[in-house]
């Protein structure tokens, strides 16, 4: 299958959309995003790689990075991690007060904002303040393949400065005793984490590690049996896209994690990983050209888990 061609052609058949949506600006360092950039890049596990565009450009990866935090907290907690944490699609924003307060402080599910949080408390118990950070940095550099990936301070910070509801969040959290340690430490390993910033090639590299769906997991000191990294798959299955996450399974088919700096990676187990990026978002804080060349990826290839 000539995959370079099929990104070629996708790429063509996006543009009527590429003015769609509007980049993030809540989070102000978000809102000075070139918002007119789209790149994508294929991983095959066999060794080949297929890009296209603006795929080495880095970018901040917001709510993927959950997917690594709760690869951290699992390996730490293991199944005693789901008595904090729910599993369940949330069908609310994924920044939502009101489901937590009516769900007794348990996230529905790890890819929430509520989920994450807890997972950023999970990784200060077992790492501590001062370790958490660099444990979280070098798992990623290791996945990926690149030793100078970093937090982007200026992204952090804008989100610290404005991060009232996750704040509220964390509160509510530790209200109802589902957070251990210091509030302000763990707000500041979640914004850390969410201003990582990776680039398409990067990205499809370190979720290749989650498609390799018939290996026990080991890097950097995480390690996951073959059955925990099917449940991460499940999960950015069901949770992966907020409350947009049935229309991506229906449309696209694949495991999944997409974030509000515009990126999106999937994977087909024990096949390919692919991570695509275009920082202009619709309502529900997907990328739009990401989710329609996703789409059309999988429709060409007819390559999906369905």
């Amino acid at each position: 299958m000539n995959y370079q061609s099929i990104l070629e052609k996708i790429y063509d058949e996006i543009q009527p959309f590429a003015n769609d949506g509007k980049q993030a600006d809540y989070i102000p360092a978000l809102a000075e995003v070139n918002p007119d950039q789209f790149g994508i890049c294929l991983r095959m596990l066999s060794g080949e790689t297929y890009e296209l565009g603006d795929a080495d450009v880095r970018f901040s990866i917001q709510s993927i990075s959950k997917v690594f935090s709760l690869a951290i907290a699992l390996s730490f907690e293991g199944k005693e991690l789901w008595k904090r944490i729910g599993v369940e699609p949330s069908g609310s924003a994924f920044n939502s007060l009101v489901q937590l307060e009516y769900e007794h402080g348990k996230p529905r599910n790890p890819f929430i904002n509520a989920g994450a949080i807890v997972t950023a408390d999970v990784m200060i118990t077992h790492l501590g303040v001062e370790k958490a950070e660099d444990f979280f940095l070098n798992f990623v550099r290791e996945l990926c393949g690149s030793k100078d990936i970093t937090f982007n301070d200026k992204v952090a910070d804008s989100e610290q400065s404005t991060g009232y509801l996750n704040a509220s969040i964390a509160y509510l959290l530790k209200y109802h005793h589902n957070i251990d340690n210091d509030i302000n430490d763990v707000l500041h390993l979640y914004f850390r984490m969410c201003s990582l910033e990776m680039n398409c090639r990067e990205l499809s590299s370190a979720f290749l590690a989650f498609a390799r769906s018939n290996e026990p997991f080991s890097h950097a000191g995480v390690e996951l049996t073959i059955s925990r990294v099917k449940r991460i798959n499940a999960i950015m299955s069901t949770c992966g896209f907020y409350d947009e996450a049935g229309e991506f399974s229906f449309l696209v088919g694949l495991p999944g994690k997409s974030g509000v700096g515009g990126g999106i990676v999937a994977l087909y187990p024990s096949r390919y990983s692919i991570a695509v990026w275009s920082p202009r978002l619709n309502s529900k804080g997907n990328s739009i050209l990401g989710m329609k060349a996703l789409e059309l990826f999988t429709t060409e290839t007819r390559e999906s888990v369905f």
